[in-house]
Protein backbone atom coordinates (compact mmCIF):
# COMPACT_ATOMS: atom_id res chain seq x y z
CA UNK A 1 0.00 0.00 0.00
CA UNK A 2 1.15 3.53 -0.82
CA UNK A 3 0.21 6.91 0.57
CA UNK A 4 0.45 10.44 -0.82
CA UNK A 5 0.90 13.06 1.87
CA UNK A 6 1.13 16.88 2.04
CA UNK A 7 -1.03 17.28 -1.05
CA UNK A 8 -3.93 19.30 -2.41
CA UNK A 9 -6.17 16.35 -3.33
CA UNK A 10 -9.04 16.72 -5.81
CA UNK A 11 -12.06 15.04 -4.22
CA UNK A 12 -15.74 15.63 -4.96
CA UNK A 13 -15.02 18.67 -7.13
CA UNK A 14 -12.84 20.51 -4.63
CA UNK A 15 -9.24 20.41 -3.51
CA UNK A 16 -8.73 19.37 0.09
CA UNK A 17 -5.61 19.62 2.23
CA UNK A 18 -4.40 17.84 5.35
CA UNK A 19 -5.56 14.43 4.14
CA UNK A 20 -3.69 11.30 3.04
CA UNK A 21 -4.49 9.39 -0.16
CA UNK A 22 -4.15 5.60 0.22
CA UNK A 23 -3.94 3.29 -2.77
CA UNK A 24 -2.57 0.09 -4.23
CA UNK A 25 -3.85 -0.90 -7.66
CA UNK A 26 -7.03 0.97 -6.80
CA UNK A 27 -7.91 3.92 -4.59
CA UNK A 28 -8.35 2.63 -1.04
CA UNK A 29 -9.35 5.70 0.93
CA UNK A 30 -8.61 9.29 1.87
CA UNK A 31 -7.87 9.54 5.58
CA UNK A 32 -6.67 11.96 8.24
CA UNK A 33 -3.76 9.88 9.54
CA UNK A 34 -2.10 6.50 9.24
CA UNK A 35 0.79 4.50 10.65
CA UNK A 36 3.58 5.70 8.37
CA UNK A 37 5.56 2.50 9.00
CA UNK A 38 2.95 0.44 7.18
CA UNK A 39 2.97 2.26 3.85
CA UNK A 40 5.28 3.59 1.15
CA UNK A 41 5.15 7.37 1.44
CA UNK A 42 5.04 9.76 -1.49
CA UNK A 43 5.41 13.33 -0.24
CA UNK A 44 3.71 15.74 -2.63
CA UNK A 45 5.27 18.76 -0.89
CA UNK A 46 2.12 20.81 -1.27
CA UNK A 47 1.50 19.99 -4.94
CA UNK A 48 -1.84 19.16 -6.55
CA UNK A 49 -3.02 15.55 -6.84
CA UNK A 50 -5.79 14.36 -9.16
CA UNK A 51 -6.78 11.37 -11.21
CA UNK A 52 -4.56 10.88 -14.26
CA UNK A 53 -5.44 12.68 -17.48
CA UNK A 54 -7.41 10.85 -20.18
CA UNK A 55 -6.94 11.64 -23.89
CA UNK A 56 -9.82 10.53 -26.13
CA UNK A 57 -8.04 11.59 -29.31
CA UNK A 58 -4.36 11.02 -29.94
CA UNK A 59 -2.65 9.61 -33.04
CA UNK A 60 0.85 9.40 -31.65
CA UNK A 61 3.87 11.02 -30.07
CA UNK A 62 7.49 10.28 -29.26
CA UNK A 63 8.10 9.63 -32.96
CA UNK A 64 5.44 6.90 -33.17
CA UNK A 65 2.00 6.80 -34.78
CA UNK A 66 -0.89 4.39 -34.22
CA UNK A 67 -1.00 3.74 -37.98
CA UNK A 68 2.56 2.34 -37.85
CA UNK A 69 0.76 -0.76 -36.57
CA UNK A 70 3.55 -2.31 -34.51
CA UNK A 71 3.71 -3.30 -30.83
CA UNK A 72 6.72 -0.99 -30.35
CA UNK A 73 4.67 1.93 -31.65
CA UNK A 74 2.03 1.47 -28.98
CA UNK A 75 4.67 1.09 -26.28
CA UNK A 76 6.42 4.30 -27.38
CA UNK A 77 3.20 6.31 -27.32
CA UNK A 78 2.18 4.79 -23.99
CA UNK A 79 5.50 5.48 -22.26
CA UNK A 80 5.99 8.96 -23.73
CA UNK A 81 2.57 10.12 -22.56
CA UNK A 82 3.56 9.66 -18.94
CA UNK A 83 5.55 12.90 -18.97
CA UNK A 84 2.35 14.78 -19.84
CA UNK A 85 0.35 13.37 -16.91
CA UNK A 86 -1.75 11.23 -19.23
CA UNK A 87 -2.49 7.81 -17.76
CA UNK A 88 -4.91 6.46 -20.35
CA UNK A 89 -5.93 7.17 -23.92
CA UNK A 90 -7.80 6.03 -27.01
CA UNK A 91 -5.43 4.99 -29.80
CA UNK A 92 -6.73 7.01 -32.74
CA UNK A 93 -6.60 5.88 -36.37
CA UNK A 94 -6.56 7.79 -39.66
CA UNK A 95 -8.35 7.67 -43.00
CA UNK A 96 -6.10 5.35 -44.99
CA UNK A 97 -6.54 2.19 -47.02
CA UNK A 98 -8.69 -0.64 -45.66
CA UNK A 99 -5.55 -2.74 -45.32
CA UNK A 100 -3.71 -0.08 -43.32
CA UNK A 101 -6.69 0.49 -41.04
CA UNK A 102 -7.14 -3.24 -40.48
CA UNK A 103 -3.46 -3.66 -39.57
CA UNK A 104 -3.67 -0.81 -37.07
CA UNK A 105 -6.86 -2.13 -35.50
CA UNK A 106 -5.49 -5.65 -35.29
CA UNK A 107 -2.29 -4.37 -33.68
CA UNK A 108 -4.28 -2.55 -31.01
CA UNK A 109 -6.48 -5.58 -30.45
CA UNK A 110 -3.48 -7.85 -29.93
CA UNK A 111 -1.05 -5.59 -28.09
CA UNK A 112 -2.87 -2.77 -26.30
CA UNK A 113 -3.00 -4.64 -23.02
CA UNK A 114 0.77 -5.17 -23.03
CA UNK A 115 1.95 -1.55 -22.88
CA UNK A 116 3.79 -0.50 -19.73
CA UNK A 117 2.98 3.22 -19.60
CA UNK A 118 -0.36 4.94 -20.03
CA UNK A 119 -3.23 2.48 -20.51
CA UNK A 120 -4.80 2.04 -23.93
CA UNK A 121 -8.54 2.11 -23.27
CA UNK A 122 -9.48 1.17 -26.80
CA UNK A 123 -9.75 2.59 -30.29
CA UNK A 124 -10.97 5.92 -31.60
CA UNK A 125 -11.78 5.39 -35.28
CA UNK A 126 -11.40 8.83 -36.86
CA UNK A 127 -12.55 8.24 -40.41
CA UNK A 128 -12.76 6.88 -43.00
CA UNK A 129 -16.53 7.52 -42.69
CA UNK A 130 -16.20 11.28 -43.16
CA UNK A 131 -17.08 14.00 -45.66
CA UNK A 132 -14.33 14.35 -48.28
CA UNK A 133 -14.95 18.10 -48.42
CA UNK A 134 -13.91 18.36 -44.75
CA UNK A 135 -11.08 15.85 -44.80
CA UNK A 136 -8.55 18.18 -43.20
CA UNK A 137 -5.28 16.27 -42.89
CA UNK A 138 -7.06 12.98 -43.61
CA UNK A 139 -6.44 11.53 -47.08
CA UNK A 140 -9.68 12.05 -49.02
CA UNK A 141 -8.67 9.34 -51.51
CA UNK A 142 -9.65 6.76 -48.88
CA UNK A 143 -12.87 8.34 -47.61
CA UNK A 144 -15.80 5.90 -47.77
CA UNK A 145 -19.38 5.52 -46.65
CA UNK A 146 -19.99 4.10 -43.21
CA UNK A 147 -20.09 0.32 -43.16
CA UNK A 148 -19.78 -2.39 -40.55
CA UNK A 149 -17.62 -4.71 -42.65
CA UNK A 150 -14.44 -2.69 -42.08
CA UNK A 151 -14.70 -2.80 -38.30
CA UNK A 152 -16.80 -5.85 -37.40
CA UNK A 153 -13.80 -7.77 -36.03
CA UNK A 154 -12.90 -4.94 -33.65
CA UNK A 155 -16.20 -3.78 -32.18
CA UNK A 156 -15.14 -4.85 -28.69
CA UNK A 157 -12.08 -2.59 -28.88
CA UNK A 158 -13.66 0.41 -30.61
CA UNK A 159 -14.83 2.98 -28.06
CA UNK A 160 -15.40 5.99 -30.32
CA UNK A 161 -16.10 6.65 -34.01
CA UNK A 162 -15.89 10.06 -35.69
CA UNK A 163 -18.07 10.29 -38.79
CA UNK A 164 -20.08 12.65 -40.99
CA UNK A 165 -23.83 12.04 -40.56
CA UNK A 166 -24.83 13.82 -43.78
CA UNK A 167 -23.14 11.19 -45.95
CA UNK A 168 -25.46 8.54 -47.42
CA UNK A 169 -25.55 5.42 -45.28
CA UNK A 170 -24.59 7.16 -42.06
CA UNK A 171 -28.12 7.23 -40.64
CA UNK A 172 -28.48 3.46 -40.90
CA UNK A 173 -24.97 2.94 -39.50
CA UNK A 174 -25.52 5.24 -36.51
CA UNK A 175 -28.89 3.76 -35.65
CA UNK A 176 -27.52 0.22 -35.95
CA UNK A 177 -24.55 0.85 -33.68
CA UNK A 178 -26.65 2.82 -31.21
CA UNK A 179 -28.95 -0.20 -30.89
CA UNK A 180 -26.42 -3.04 -31.02
CA UNK A 181 -23.32 -1.40 -29.53
CA UNK A 182 -24.55 1.42 -27.27
CA UNK A 183 -21.21 1.73 -25.47
CA UNK A 184 -19.49 3.02 -28.61
CA UNK A 185 -19.41 6.83 -28.63
CA UNK A 186 -20.56 8.16 -32.01
CA UNK A 187 -19.16 11.59 -32.74
CA UNK A 188 -19.77 14.13 -35.47
CA UNK A 189 -16.58 15.36 -37.09
CA UNK A 190 -14.93 16.03 -40.45
CA UNK A 191 -18.43 16.96 -41.50
CA UNK A 192 -20.36 19.63 -43.40
CA UNK A 193 -23.74 18.83 -41.87
CA UNK A 194 -26.25 21.62 -41.51
CA UNK A 195 -27.64 22.69 -38.15
CA UNK A 196 -30.82 20.74 -38.90
CA UNK A 197 -29.01 17.56 -40.04
CA UNK A 198 -26.72 17.71 -37.02
CA UNK A 199 -29.66 17.98 -34.63
CA UNK A 200 -31.34 15.10 -36.45
CA UNK A 201 -28.19 12.98 -36.06
CA UNK A 202 -28.30 13.54 -32.31
CA UNK A 203 -31.69 11.85 -32.34
CA UNK A 204 -30.18 8.89 -34.20
CA UNK A 205 -27.51 8.36 -31.55
CA UNK A 206 -24.61 10.75 -32.12
CA UNK A 207 -23.69 12.12 -28.71
CA UNK A 208 -20.41 13.96 -29.16
CA UNK A 209 -18.50 16.35 -31.44
CA UNK A 210 -14.86 15.87 -32.43
CA UNK A 211 -12.39 18.80 -32.18
CA UNK A 212 -15.11 21.43 -32.27
CA UNK A 213 -14.66 24.13 -34.97
CA UNK A 214 -11.97 22.16 -36.79
CA UNK A 215 -12.76 20.14 -39.95
CA UNK A 216 -16.37 21.33 -39.93
CA UNK A 217 -18.42 24.21 -41.31
CA UNK A 218 -17.97 27.54 -39.52
CA UNK A 219 -20.59 29.06 -37.25
CA UNK A 220 -22.66 31.67 -39.12
CA UNK A 221 -25.54 33.69 -37.76
CA UNK A 222 -27.83 32.48 -40.58
CA UNK A 223 -26.30 29.02 -40.89
CA UNK A 224 -25.21 27.96 -37.39
CA UNK A 225 -24.16 24.54 -38.65
CA UNK A 226 -22.56 21.90 -36.45
CA UNK A 227 -21.17 24.35 -33.90
CA UNK A 228 -24.58 25.96 -33.45
CA UNK A 229 -26.23 22.57 -32.98
CA UNK A 230 -23.64 21.54 -30.39
CA UNK A 231 -24.09 24.82 -28.54
CA UNK A 232 -27.86 24.34 -28.62
CA UNK A 233 -27.76 20.86 -27.04
CA UNK A 234 -26.45 18.87 -24.11
CA UNK A 235 -24.01 16.96 -26.31
CA UNK A 236 -20.41 16.66 -25.13
CA UNK A 237 -17.65 18.01 -27.32
CA UNK A 238 -13.89 18.12 -27.29
CA UNK A 239 -11.47 20.83 -28.28
CA UNK A 240 -7.76 21.21 -29.06
CA UNK A 241 -6.56 23.92 -26.66
CA UNK A 242 -3.18 24.52 -28.29
CA UNK A 243 -3.86 28.16 -29.29
CA UNK A 244 -3.28 27.10 -32.89
CA UNK A 245 -6.49 25.21 -33.66
CA UNK A 246 -8.54 27.55 -31.49
CA UNK A 247 -8.12 31.19 -30.51
CA UNK A 248 -8.02 31.93 -26.77
CA UNK A 249 -11.32 33.83 -26.99
CA UNK A 250 -12.94 30.74 -28.52
CA UNK A 251 -11.75 28.59 -25.64
CA UNK A 252 -13.45 31.01 -23.24
CA UNK A 253 -16.65 31.03 -25.32
CA UNK A 254 -16.87 27.26 -25.51
CA UNK A 255 -16.26 26.68 -21.83
CA UNK A 256 -18.92 29.22 -20.90
CA UNK A 257 -21.48 27.48 -23.11
CA UNK A 258 -20.59 23.81 -22.66
CA UNK A 259 -19.30 23.86 -19.06
CA UNK A 260 -19.28 20.26 -17.76
CA UNK A 261 -19.80 18.94 -21.31
CA UNK A 262 -16.36 20.11 -22.48
CA UNK A 263 -13.48 17.65 -22.85
CA UNK A 264 -9.86 18.51 -23.61
CA UNK A 265 -7.96 16.41 -26.17
CA UNK A 266 -4.59 16.75 -27.86
CA UNK A 267 -5.10 15.24 -31.36
CA UNK A 268 -1.32 14.86 -31.17
CA UNK A 269 0.64 13.23 -33.99
CA UNK A 270 4.03 11.51 -33.93
CA UNK A 271 5.90 14.80 -33.45
CA UNK A 272 4.38 15.24 -30.00
CA UNK A 273 7.10 15.53 -27.32
CA UNK A 274 9.67 15.72 -30.15
CA UNK A 275 11.81 18.44 -31.73
CA UNK A 276 10.70 20.60 -34.64
CA UNK A 277 11.29 19.05 -38.05
CA UNK A 278 9.73 16.95 -40.80
CA UNK A 279 7.37 14.11 -39.89
CA UNK A 280 4.37 12.37 -41.44
CA UNK A 281 0.72 11.80 -40.61
CA UNK A 282 -1.31 9.19 -42.43
CA UNK A 283 1.42 8.90 -45.03
CA UNK A 284 1.49 12.64 -45.71
CA UNK A 285 4.49 14.94 -45.10
CA UNK A 286 4.14 17.24 -42.09
CA UNK A 287 6.34 20.19 -41.12
CA UNK A 288 6.48 21.00 -37.42
CA UNK A 289 7.67 24.38 -36.22
CA UNK A 290 6.86 26.62 -33.25
CA UNK A 291 4.20 24.28 -31.91
CA UNK A 292 2.37 24.00 -35.21
CA UNK A 293 2.10 20.94 -37.49
CA UNK A 294 1.05 21.51 -41.10
CA UNK A 295 0.90 19.66 -44.42
CA UNK A 296 2.82 21.06 -47.38
CA UNK A 297 -0.29 23.04 -48.42
CA UNK A 298 -0.55 24.65 -44.98
CA UNK A 299 -3.42 22.47 -43.69
CA UNK A 300 -3.21 21.79 -39.96
CA UNK A 301 -2.10 18.19 -39.42
CA UNK A 302 -3.05 17.25 -35.90
CA UNK A 303 -1.07 18.88 -33.13
CA UNK A 304 2.02 18.56 -30.98
CA UNK A 305 0.04 19.51 -27.89
CA UNK A 306 0.77 17.91 -24.52
CA UNK A 307 -2.22 17.36 -22.27
CA UNK A 308 -0.69 19.23 -19.34
CA UNK A 309 -0.03 22.18 -21.67
CA UNK A 310 -3.67 22.10 -22.76
CA UNK A 311 -4.69 22.46 -19.12
CA UNK A 312 -2.19 25.27 -18.62
CA UNK A 313 -3.61 27.08 -21.67
CA UNK A 314 -7.13 26.84 -20.26
CA UNK A 315 -5.90 28.31 -16.99
CA UNK A 316 -4.14 31.18 -18.75
CA UNK A 317 -6.85 32.05 -21.26
CA UNK A 318 -10.23 31.21 -19.71
CA UNK A 319 -12.16 31.92 -16.54
CA UNK A 320 -12.28 28.23 -15.62
CA UNK A 321 -11.07 27.38 -12.14
CA UNK A 322 -8.53 24.62 -11.59
CA UNK A 323 -11.16 22.03 -10.63
CA UNK A 324 -13.13 22.64 -13.83
CA UNK A 325 -9.96 22.46 -15.90
CA UNK A 326 -8.79 19.17 -14.36
CA UNK A 327 -12.27 17.65 -14.65
CA UNK A 328 -12.26 18.35 -18.39
CA UNK A 329 -9.31 15.96 -18.75
CA UNK A 330 -10.32 13.42 -16.08
CA UNK A 331 -13.83 13.11 -14.70
CA UNK A 332 -15.71 14.18 -17.82
CA UNK A 333 -13.94 11.94 -20.38
CA UNK A 334 -14.07 9.02 -17.92
CA UNK A 335 -17.78 9.56 -17.48
CA UNK A 336 -18.24 9.66 -21.25
CA UNK A 337 -16.47 6.31 -21.55
CA UNK A 338 -18.29 4.87 -18.53
CA UNK A 339 -15.12 3.69 -16.76
CA UNK A 340 -13.92 3.66 -13.15
CA UNK A 341 -11.22 6.22 -13.74
CA UNK A 342 -11.06 10.00 -13.71
CA UNK A 343 -11.75 10.49 -9.99
CA UNK A 344 -9.99 9.65 -6.74
CA UNK A 345 -12.84 7.50 -5.43
CA UNK A 346 -12.68 4.28 -3.44
CA UNK A 347 -12.44 1.32 -5.81
CA UNK A 348 -11.46 3.41 -8.82
CA UNK A 349 -8.22 2.64 -10.65
CA UNK A 350 -5.19 4.22 -9.02
CA UNK A 351 -4.25 6.33 -12.04
CA UNK A 352 -2.90 9.49 -10.41
CA UNK A 353 -0.96 12.58 -11.39
CA UNK A 354 0.91 15.02 -9.16
CA UNK A 355 1.44 18.49 -10.66
CA UNK A 356 2.27 22.05 -9.68
CA UNK A 357 0.28 25.25 -10.15
CA UNK A 358 1.54 25.53 -13.74
CA UNK A 359 0.56 21.93 -14.56
CA UNK A 360 4.18 20.82 -14.76
CA UNK A 361 4.16 17.10 -14.05
CA UNK A 362 5.91 15.98 -10.87
CA UNK A 363 4.86 12.33 -10.89
CA UNK A 364 2.60 10.03 -12.89
CA UNK A 365 1.15 6.87 -11.34
CA UNK A 366 -0.60 4.15 -13.36
CA UNK A 367 -2.39 1.28 -11.67
CA UNK A 368 -0.74 2.20 -8.40
CA UNK A 369 2.80 2.11 -9.80
CA UNK A 370 4.94 5.23 -10.10
CA UNK A 371 5.78 5.32 -13.79
CA UNK A 372 7.25 8.80 -14.20
CA UNK A 373 9.03 11.39 -12.07
CA UNK A 374 9.64 14.86 -13.44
Amino acid sequence: MKAITHAKILLNDRFIEGKILLFDHQIIDIVDKIDMNEVDIIDANGAYVSAGFIDLHIHGNGGADVMDATPDTLETISSTLLQTGTTSFLATTMTMSDQDIDKALQNIQLHASKVTGANILGIHLEGPFINASKHGAQDKEYVQTANLALIENYLAEIKMITLAPEIEGSEYFVKLLTKEFPDIILSIGHSDASYEKTKESFAWGISHATHLFNAMNPYHHRKPGIVGAVFDSDMTCDIIADLVHTHPSVLELVQRIKKEKLILITDAMRAGCMKCGTYDLGGRRVEVNDGKAVLEDGTLAGSVLKMNDALANMKAHTSMDIVEIVNSATKIPAGKLGINKGELKKGYDADIVIFDENFSIISTIVGGEVKYKG
